[in-house]
């Protein structure tokens, strides 16, 4: 069972651009109004901070006199505090551990067929607590990116949208980095639960963050519709009008409770996206 209360990638509340190493585990619940996916309420990045010790002092007194001469105070949690510092400035970000939430389509409605064969559409999406969660790190390699997955039948090639979103990244700003991904799928495909647009915009989020900010979300959100028409949505706020190929993105205040139950019945076989609103006649539901 799922239920609305889920984080969607890009809440504008967190730019966690400090080029630092950090390992970011997000949790699948939280507050929309107040987190992301992966942009948290609470601090991004927690600076080590040590057990505190007391000061250390020696002091040296003149016997004849009777007089303090010499004070030295030491204190240990002050210098290892700036070594800790000095580590974070020096450091790269290496690795990222991300949640990707997939989303449910309140309603949709086909308003018209395009002449590039697309059609245009009404719908609001709503991201729910059901999702994958990636794994990037950065790999040695300069030529190709290494995607594994708990689930068998998942293409790990560049048919898979995580690698279209990193190809699309490095073409758009230049980078050079690629990555270890593994993928742990608990989205169903074939669901119409844009489980692959989703994984598709947390990539294209991950890369950003690994390559210092080259880009602003506005352009990663803008970039994300040559991968897929759902992409965009998971740059809102978690719940959106979309409208055109699903591609124009209006948010909107969360018109669904945090805390409703869902219940969301998947049959084994799978039906492609386009497909389906191939089948589906022009004004329908």
């Amino acid at each position: 069972m799922a239920s609305a209360h889920a984080h969607v990638l890009c809440s504008h509340h967190f730019t966690p651009c400090n080029g630092r190493s950090q390992i970011i585990n997000f949790p699948r619940k939280g507050s929309l109004s107040s987190s992301y996916w992966p942009h948290g309420s609470s601090s991004f990045y927690q600076k080590v901070q040590f057990q505190r010790i007391q000061f250390v002092k020696a002091t040296a007194s003149d016997s004849k006199i009777g007089r303090k001469q010499v004070e030295i105070v030491y204190d240990p949690d002050e210098r290892l505090n700036k070594l800790a510092d000095e580590v974070d400035e020096n450091a790269g970000l290496s690795r990222l551990t991300l949640f990707s939430p997939c989303k449910i389509n309140v309603f949709l409605r086909i308003t018209s067929k395009r002449e590039d064969g697309f059609h245009d559409l009404a719908s609001l999406f709503h991201v729910i607590s059901l999702g994958d969660k990636i794994k990037f790190s950065l790999s040695p390699s300069k030529s190709k990116d290494q995607l594994s997955t708990n689930v068998p039948g998942v293409p790990l090639d560049d048919r898979n949208l995580i690698i279209k979103a990193l190809n699309l990244y490095r073409k758009k700003t230049g980078s050079d980095k690629y990555f270890w991904i593994h993928l742990d799928k608990k989205v169903p495909t074939g669901a119409g639960l844009g489980g692959g647009s989703s994984n598709a915009a947390t990539a294209l989020w991950a890369a950003n963050q690994f390559s210092g900010c080259l880009a602003t979300e506005k352009e990663l959100q803008e970039w994300s519709s040559e991968i897929g028409s759902d992409v965009p949505f998971f740059f809102s706020h978690g719940a959106a009008y979309c409208t055109g190929r699903g591609e124009i993105v209006q948010d909107i205040p969360l018109p669904i409770p945090f805390d409703i139950p869902m219940v969301l019945i998947k049959p084994p076989a799978g039906v492609l996206h386009s497909r389906s609103l191939q089948a589906s006649s022009v004004g329908s539901n």
